[in-house]
């Protein structure tokens, strides 16, 4: 028989966001092969949110840099703090997620919702944290 470890909470929060991060690149780079993208990335188009302006790129970068930085954050933070921004950010993620799915090709929605699974599994794992008794 194979024994089997128990995963610390900080390390499968970090392995969840690591996964995240790698649909997130997919589904963009997947994108890149649906009729159009391309030319309009070439006119300076970023999707629904129309010109690919230095504004409307920072704050794309920022959002796309908070579960990047997740994955190191969720072994480097303090448990409670830990605990808590994993909730916080795995919701938001879930949110957008689901936001950006309607009227997305198959293989987007395939990967969405994987996303979502991903950032439901770390409010799951973070809310449940294991606790010790105080002495």
């Amino acid at each position: 028989m194979l024994r089997d470890i128990d995963v610390h909470p900080k390390v499968m929060l970090s392995a969840l966001w690591a996964s995240v991060m790698f649909c997130y690149v997919y589904g963009d780079y997947f994108s890149f092969y649906t009729p159009g993208k391309i030319a309009a990335m070439s006119a300076g188009r970023i999707g629904p949110l129309g010109a690919a302006t230095d504004g409307v790129l920072l704050g794309v970068s920022a959002m796309m840099a908070i579960p990047a930085v997740m994955v190191c954050l969720s072994l480097a933070l303090p448990a409670n703090i830990s605990r808590w921004s994993n909730v916080l950010f795995g919701l938001i993620y879930s949110a957008i997620m689901l936001l950006t799915m309607p009227g997305a090709p198959p293989f987007y929605l395939f990967l969405g919702v994987i996303e979502v699974a991903l950032t439901l599994c770390v409010v799951v794992r973070a809310w449940t944290w294991p606790r010790t008794k105080a002495t």
